[in-house]
């Protein structure tokens, strides 16, 4: 052996140095990664023709190899790691020749390329990447951090470390509305950092939170690094559960967990939220702790203008309109929903249905199954399976699934109107937020008149009772827009008149209407209504329509067209929402055919709305420089995909791969195996960037930390949380890179590096409280179905 290491193993060191070598050449990422593997490849298929690179391999017909399966060990558990002692063979690294592993990687990538960039299952959710980045990019160009800047200085400067914690504030609002963290960093160092320093803040504490806080893109939804690990530990996950579950003994993933191996993008969302927004508070709590521990390193500032966003109202008043009563307004709609009153009024009943309860469990396996299940759920769920499966039996039932005849589906609609919700929870959550927004909007203005917001929450009332009174799970969608018309009229008429209200306030003008499409795009996900793609292309259009709104107003020009196009956009998705709009059905009949044609007419006003955008943003230069930017950013993405799979594939054709997972299994523990991934991530994170690591490490570690009983969505999140260092790391973190291009010549990049260290350690210690409470992970996708 040379230098005495195993063949597989100096190829893995071949690999890592060239790739390492390659990156730092200068060339762009996706060509290094590629060229690569490439490159490592000639040089160990060179080794190996010449006979340097020997492989010892265990010898599978020893006797002591046939002992260990004779004491049940199955063979994919036996690996040099665990049996250090077994028997040996040697073999080449490629036992059939080079040429044909070259053959076979060809073939591979063909195939691959085609599965995750032409035409898998992946690349609808991969479209939300490019039209993320689109929404991301518009919208840093219409200046939003800049305003918000300004705003946010205002009310947090004459704190301790005010404008330290306006930067957090603002870090995370770009990071859910954005996601570009590039932009993000440059954006705030340019508008923050002399601001921060002549104001004598430490030059460490200015660098640090600014890039720190402009990382949180990373994770805070939608965050693109969650899509593109969402798209690649979805199919990890589901294969690594389907072989567990054939290791097993059962005949797929469904009857050995008991339940679809299936993790999607929206549910990581849903998961990544609270992380977020864990994050941005030790951000926020640690810049306001250096304040108060070194106060003339982070004084108070008093930013002028900064009268102007205190409302003339008391203390008493303000909390009460910003605080009391939203929160009073939100934990009555959870509470109505909780008794019933407020809910789902769906009382479409399925022509299929098992005709008795089904067993938690299937119980008619094999007996290596049967073990399996029971060392998973344990003996007490087993039997409970068991128990209910002979009471099916007994009852002369069958928990397969049968056609219900007429009268049970009738029954069980009866049954379902009977226990529908007076009030639909579409309805309520929109009043809700109606609601919250007149309440705001008194705040800001309580010497305003209140009689549009008065006449605006009659209407509200007036629309829960309606609802509640006259309209049922059998009313048409007509019938309930004919009994509504008026108490929405009247809610209109209260939102023309808060909006001029909350405009007085300047962040509101500023945070409003982006905050608005942010809640647009994450409810949507979040509350499990559409997929990313959808919400995506709908953040986009948003994006667009508000950034050509704000030119034209700096310009002391109408914004009609882009308002009404807007409210196009939102009334093609309540008619399509709450109209069955498919005009070739046999009863398709007059309102059918009315709401189709309100919604195309919709439609085509919203697309003009939308060109007319366009046509502005490119008047103003700044339609070209967002489209080219969105196609680098997204061409290097899937760049970089394409090269990780040649990289990927030249680990697999040696047996590399392999090597790794025999390796991490050998600890026969779980949580050991994924600690050790996270601290190479973590060491990895000071060298490559986060887009290599997902694709090259991921795929490589995904089947063993994926195969076991830890839960998908907590791994994926810890993984995503770990790669956030990869910006902050020194030397190569690139959010470093970001803001040493923009900082003032006073600063070094000592300063930076100095900066960051205790963030990188806040970064730790969320990792660890994610660790020791992975609720906070778990605890929105529990209660919201996705």
């Amino acid at each position: 052996m040379l230098f005495g290491l195993d063949g597989v193993e100096i190829g893995l060191i071949i690999v890592f140095l060239t790739l390492f070598a390659s990156i730092l050449s200068g060339f762009p990422v996706a060509f290094a990664i590629g060229g690569a593997g490439v490159i490592s490849f000639a040089i160990i298929a060179a080794l190996d023709s010449s006979g340097l690179l020997i492989h010892q391999a265990i010898d599978s017909s020893s006797e002591a190899y046939h002992v260990l399966l004779g004491q049940g060990i199955r063979p994919e558990a036996i690996s040099v790691f665990r049996y250090p002692d077994l028997p040996r063979v040697e073999e080449a690294l490629f036992p059939m020749g080079w040429e044909t592993a070259l053959d076979r990687n060809l073939s591979f990538i063909v195939n691959r390329i085609n599965e995750r960039v032409l035409a898998g299952q992946s690349i609808e959710t991969l479209l939300a990447v490019a039209m993320f980045v689109l929404m991301g990019i518009t919208l840093e160009r219409s200046r939003i951090a800049e305003d918000l800047l300004t705003n946010m200085a205002r009310i947090f400067g004459p704190l301790p470390g005010g404008l330290a914690v306006s930067i957090v504030v603002v870090g995370a609002f770009l990071a859910a509305s954005t996601g570009i963290v590039g932009a993000t960093v440059v954006t705030m160092g340019l508008l923050a950092l002399p601001t921060m320093l002549r104001n004598n803040y430490s030059p460490g504490l200015s660098t640090g939170v600014i890039a720190a806080s402009g990382t949180l893109g990373q994770i805070i939804p939608p965050s693109i690094v969650i899509v593109l690990l969402g798209t690649l530990v979805g199919d990890l996950y589901s294969t690594a559960q389907e072989t567990r579950a054939q290791l097993a003994g059962c005949t797929d993933a469904l009857t050995f967990l008991g339940e679809p191996a299936v993790l999607s993008v929206g549910t990581l969302f849903q998961a990544a939220l609270l992380p977020g927004i864990l994050l941005a508070g030790l951000y926020g709590a640690y810049a306001f702790g250096f304040a108060l521990l070194r106060p003339d390193q982070a004084p108070p500032v008093v930013i002028e203008g900064a009268e102007r966003a205190i409302p003339a109202s008391t203390a008493a008043e303000r909390w009460a309109w910003f605080a009391g009563v939203p929160v009073a307004i939100v934990a009555a709609t959870v509470m109505f929903g909780q008794i019933g009153v407020v809910g789902s009024q769906a009382i479409q009943v399925a022509e299929y249905a098992a005709s008795a309860e089904r067993a938690a469990l299937r119980t008619n396996v094999s007996d290596d199954c049967r073990d399996g299940m029971i060392e998973l759920h344990g003996q007490a769920a087993w039997d409970a399976s068991v128990a209910q499966q002979a009471a099916i039996a007994a009852s002369g039932a069958s928990s397969e699934a049968v056609q219900l005849t007429e009268d049970e589906v009738a029954e069980r609609t009866a049954a379902a109107i009977a226990n529908a919700p007076p009030i639909g929870a579409g309805l309520a959550a929109a009043m809700a937020l109606i609601a919250i927004m007149f309440s705001i909007a008194r705040g800001v203005a309580p010497l305003a008149n209140p009689l549009p917001l008065a006449i605006g929450t009659a209407g509200i009332g007036l629309a829960l009772f309606a609802d509640a009174a006259f309209i049922g799970p059998l009313s048409s969608p007509g019938t309930g827009f004919l009994i509504l018309a008026i108490p929405l009229a009247l809610v209109v008429w209260g939102v023309r008149g808060a909006i001029p209200m909350m405009a007085q306030s300047e962040l509101l003008k500023v945070v409003f209407p982006p905050l608005i499409l942010i809640v647009a795009v994450l409810g949507s996900i979040l509350g499990g209504i559409t997929n990313p793609t959808p919400a995506a292309a709908l953040g986009a259009g948003g994006a667009i329509l508000l950034a050509a709104y704000r030119l034209l107003r700096e310009n002391d020009q109408s914004g009609k067209i882009i308002v009404q196009g807007a409210f196009a956009i939102l009334i093609m998705i309540l008619v399509g929402v709450n109209f069955d709009l498919r005009i070739g059905r046999e009863d398709a009949g007059f309102e059918t055919w009315l709401a189709y044609l309100v919604a195309q007419a919709a439609y085509l006003y919203a697309l003009f709305g939308i060109g007319f955008a366009c046509f502005v943003l490119w008047r103003r230069t700044v339609l070209g420089p967002v489209v080219r930017e969105t196609a680098k950013v997204t061409s290097m993405v899937f760049a970089i995909l394409i090269g990780s799979q040649v990289l990927n594939l030249t680990l697999i054709s040696f047996g590399g791969e392999h090597y790794i997972q025999q390796w991490l299994r050998s600890f026969d523990n779980e949580i050991t195996a994924f600690l050790i991934v996270m601290v190479v991530l973590f060491i990895l994170g000071f060298v490559l960037d986060f887009l290599e690591i997902i694709y090259i490490v991921v795929p490589i570690v995904g089947p063993v930390i994926y195969g076991g009983t830890l839960d998908p969505k907590w791994v994926t999140i810890m993984i995503a949380v770990n790669l956030q260092t990869s910006f902050l790391t020194p030397p190569f973190g690139f959010a470093l890179f970001y803001l040493r291009g923009v900082a003032p010549p006073g600063i070094t990049t000592g300063d930076i590096y100095r900066g960051v260290i205790p963030f990188v350690i806040i970064q730790v210690v969320g990792l660890l409280l994610l660790y020791y409470f992975p609720q906070i992970v778990t605890f929105l996708p529990d209660i919201i179905p996705t």
